[in-house]
């Protein structure tokens, strides 16, 4: 440990707990790193806040003495956004992981951030609501509005940005705000919540989400509808959303994807491109969508079309679609996933998709193309070994193709992950000169760029 290190581990145990600050070897490397490709940097320290008043009093003395602070969920991000890689302070949310209160009359919820996707859902399914956001792996939510993330349901309920009416941020400097109010709607001063959303940490720490719940559906049927080409499949989905159906979700999986799912789960499904489907509704109207949604897959060479509504055979259904990542890590042991994130017009879906796929075939690397497509997102799953400076720089260049893609075609270099380390580059391409009112948001309130430094853009 250094001097300068030691001097701010006194400071942090004067203000916290022994417990509550860390600098072993171990706890730091689970700090330094995600799930993405890219590589591990660790932390000097790691703390465990309790309350705002002790993230406030880290922030202080990061502040005075101009350390690094990165905050952390569970290390689900995809794009390196947890990564310290100015070193510094590491604060790990899991201490605060406690629902503060529910109040079904209004559809909130009031939660800590370190509280994870699928515990608040447990303790919501009392009250008969549902938290919608549901990005795949059980990410914290104060994790999920640093990213915006969102999920297989985006395209009915929304994504993070949609279900947030307030925020307890602190601040570089140690002060707290609030960026909203339990009001359905506000047209007073700006619109700090879209602000803060998708800051990745760069802005300040959440210590306090107020969330928009919904009552869970009266009937779930989820479908599967398998197609001869990728093509017909995504137009099949353009179709289904200009008609006007309430859709829960729809998700693709291509041939490649659906050959790994029947490995990994033992599944013996067409080796097809297939949509995963979900419909959510009352019992008249969800079968009269769904006998209509059938009728549209026929127009577009549909090869087959089955329904379940029993909650067994959905989850069944259904893990195909949220295992995918763990099957091609199964299938490729020793190489890490770099999953792709592009999202772009519904009319461009298509082409984008089939684009992807060529791209991919050129390449010559291992994966999949998977993805929301209801709402225009879409990945690809890549295998690579990331000791292998070859099959890097073709993934890069992959990735590089279908970024500019989607870019030059109104879309946006990444739907959900958020920017991270890994769209960095990307960034001025996609906003110009708005950038520049970006950067100076950042140094008006982050003025010694001591909030997840090197993340979305440089200072």
């Amino acid at each position: 440990m250094t001097v300068a290190v030691e001097l701010i581990v006194n400071q942090l145990k004067e203000v916290l707990t022994e417990e509550q600050v860390s600098t072993n070897e171990t706890v730091r490397q689970l700090h330094g790193r995600d799930e993405s490709h890219h590589s591990m940097s660790l932390p000097d320290i790691v703390v465990f806040p309790r309350s705002t008043a002790d993230v406030s009093a880290i922030l202080k003395i990061a502040h005075v003495e101009r350390v690094p602070v990165v905050p952390f969920g569970v290390g689900s991000s995809l794009e390196g956004n947890a990564i310290p890689i100015a070193n510094g302070i590491s604060i790990d949310f899991s201490e605060m992981n406690t629902i503060l209160e529910i109040r079904p009359d209004d559809l909130l919820v009031k939660v800590q951030p370190g509280v994870t996707r699928a515990q608040l859902n447990k303790e919501l399914k009392k009250h008969g609501l549902q938290f919608t956001v549901d990005p795949g792996a059980d990410a914290t939510l104060g994790g999920m509005a640093a990213t915006n993330a969102s999920g297989t349901t985006a395209v009915r309920y929304g994504v993070m940005r949609d279900q947030v009416r307030d925020l307890e941020v602190v601040l570089a400097d140690g002060s707290v705000i609030h960026t909203g109010s339990l009001a359905a709607k506000s047209s007073s001063g700006y619109h700090l919540n879209g602000l803060f959303i998708g800051s990745e940490g760069t802005l300040g720490c959440f210590t306090e989400l107020t969330l928009q719940v919904y009552g869970i559906p009266e009937f779930v049927t989820a479908g599967r509808a398998v197609f001869a080409t990728v093509g017909d499949a995504v137009s099949a989905v353009t179709a289904l959303l200009q008609a006007g159906i309430s859709i829960g979700r729809v998700e693709l999986v291509d041939e490649a994807s659906i050959k790994q799912a029947n490995i990994y789960n033992e599944t013996s499904y067409n080796e097809k491109p297939t949509l995963f489907l979900e419909f959510h509704g009352n019992e008249a109207g969800m079968h009269a969508d769904i006998e209509f949604a059938s009728e549209i897959f026929e127009d577009f060479a549909c090869l087959s079309v089955e329904f379940e509504q029993d909650n067994a055979a959905r989850n069944k259904l259904w893990e195909a679609r949220h295992s995918l990542a763990y099957a091609y890590i199964h299938a490729y042991p020793g190489k890490k996933l770099m999953s792709t994130d592009v999202c772009v017009p519904i009319s461009m879906l298509a082409d984008s998709v089939l684009y992807a796929r060529e791209q991919l075939e050129q390449v010559g690397l291992a994966g999949g193309i998977v993805g929301h497509v209801g709402d225009g997102n879409f990945h690809t799953l890549l295998m690579l070994d990331p000791n292998d400076a070859e099959e890097q720089a073709k993934a890069d260049r992959f990735n590089e193709h279908i970024v500019q893609y989607a870019l030059l075609r109104g879309g946006t270099c990444t739907g959900e992950h958020g920017v991270g380390i890994g769209k960095m580059k990307y960034q001025s391409t996609e906003h110009g000169t708005s950038l520049l009112v970006m950067k100076s948001i950042k140094a008006a309130l982050d003025p010694h760029n001591i909030m997840n430094p090197g993340k979305i853009f440089t200072m």
